[in-house]
């Protein structure tokens, strides 16, 4: 396609699940149980509950402050821009003429509603993995008309490792998933370089498979956001690259990386200026402290991150030419975030191709860099 001159994969697109996905496609067992989208006026609506009404994967339910809802200063806006996306019901066809609309050779899909299925605290782990795969079931179904172009993130449950490392073999080998995803909000007592994850790390590697850490500005969980209720323009500053960044030091300085050095992981979503800082102080703190709390470490916290990370790039983060000065330009990727309310949809790829920075530097973020994220290397050359 070449927009602009370049090849385009969308690292991490959304998708908007219908309201009743959980209801058509999570077994028999737990279906009752499942939760069910909430059926608004707002074309973008991604509420979830559970069948009594009460809100799903969130501590505070609807607020009002939400630029997204109704009364909110993008509602408007949202609401002519998906008007015809949300009539034909977010179909393949609909999440197609959007990658052509921007220009997007390939898109890599994450959840929407979706995004709130896991995000409860200690949920019961059986449960957890089935509504894990019916979000994977229903995803292969919407990928099946153009699987060249449209590559799903499989959801895996964070309360089981042994239900995740199940999930990842069905998603890669029955599937045909190209990622994994998760959310970088904790919702077990366990942090994600503890030991007890070491076999869903080991998994990833072996199929060769990377894992997407992805946040959201609302959690059933403890969030860093959360301190700033009701107020959603400050939780949403925050909610999302701090999370992410937590995880990050996780994999860098936690010792999961120096455990699993082949495994590759995305940290999507959560702009990348931030990247240099955040090095830094790790570094820093492996130099002080590093013999004490992980001696198991052998090299400093960003050459590991520079080795296996990823972070994204917003489309129109001008700072991120400061953290391609300091950490270079390999190891980031692009995303549209169609079609979130915060998405620059239809001009992502235009505003991106405006950033400050050199082409060579966008022809690896735009595609070299997440064709090897996601081992995207046998890309039809007529994509």
């Amino acid at each position: 396609m070449a927009k602009g001159g370049f090849r385009i994969i969308d690292s991490d697109m959304h998708i908007m699940e219908p309201p009743d996905l959980w209801q058509r496609y999570t077994d028999k067992k737990y279906r009752d149980y499942a939760q069910v989208g909430v059926l608004s006026a707002n074309v973008r609506d991604l509420r979830t509950v559970h069948p009594d009404g009460t809100p799903w994967g969130t501590t505070t339910g609807v607020r009002s402050t939400n630029p997204n809802q109704a009364g909110g200063h993008n509602y408007e806006r949202n609401q002519k821009l998906y008007e015809s996306h949300a009539a034909r019901g977010w179909s393949t066809e609909v999440q197609l003429e959007a990658m052509d609309v921007e220009g997007l050779d390939i898109a890599v899909l994450f959840p929407t509603r979706g995004l709130h299925t896991l995000a409860e605290p200690f949920m019961d782990p059986p449960f957890a993995a089935a509504i894990a795969r019916a979000y994977n079931d229903w995803m292969y179904d919407f990928c099946a008309p153009a699987p060249d172009r449209l590559l799903g993130a499989a959801m895996v449950s964070p309360f089981d490792v042994e239900d995740a490392v199940t999930e990842v073999e069905r998603a890669v080998k029955e599937l045909g998933f190209r990622a994994v995803f998760m959310r970088s909000n904790q919702m077990t007592d366990k942090t994600w370089h503890d030991p007890y994850y070491d076999p869903l790390w080991s998994v990833l590697e072996e199929y060769d498979v990377a894992i997407g850490f992805h946040e959201s500005s609302s959690s059933g969980a403890r969030q860093v956001g959360q301190h700033f209720e009701p107020n959603f323009m400050l939780r949403r500053v925050f909610a999302q690259p701090v999370e992410q960044m937590m995880a990050l030091a996780s994999f860098c300085g936690g010792g999961v990386l120096e455990r699993h050095p082949k495994l590759r992981a995305a940290f999507l979503e959560a702009n990348c200026a931030w990247a240099p800082w955040l090095l830094w102080r790790l570094d820093e703190a492996y130099e002080r402290e590093a013999d004490v709390f992980v001696p198991e470490l052998t090299m400093a916290p960003t050459e590991y991150f520079k080795r296996q990370c990823w972070i994204s790039v917003e489309p129109d983060e001008e700072p991120a030419k400061y953290a391609i000065d300091w950490v270079g330009s390999d190891k980031m990727v692009f995303s549209t975030d169609y079609p979130h309310g915060d998405s620059k949809y239809p001009d992502a790829v235009s505003s991106f191709l405006e950033l400050g920075i050199s082409d060579e530097d966008k022809r690896k973020i735009l595609w070299d860099n997440c064709a090897s994220l996601y081992n995207l290397a046998e890309v039809p050359a007529n994509v």
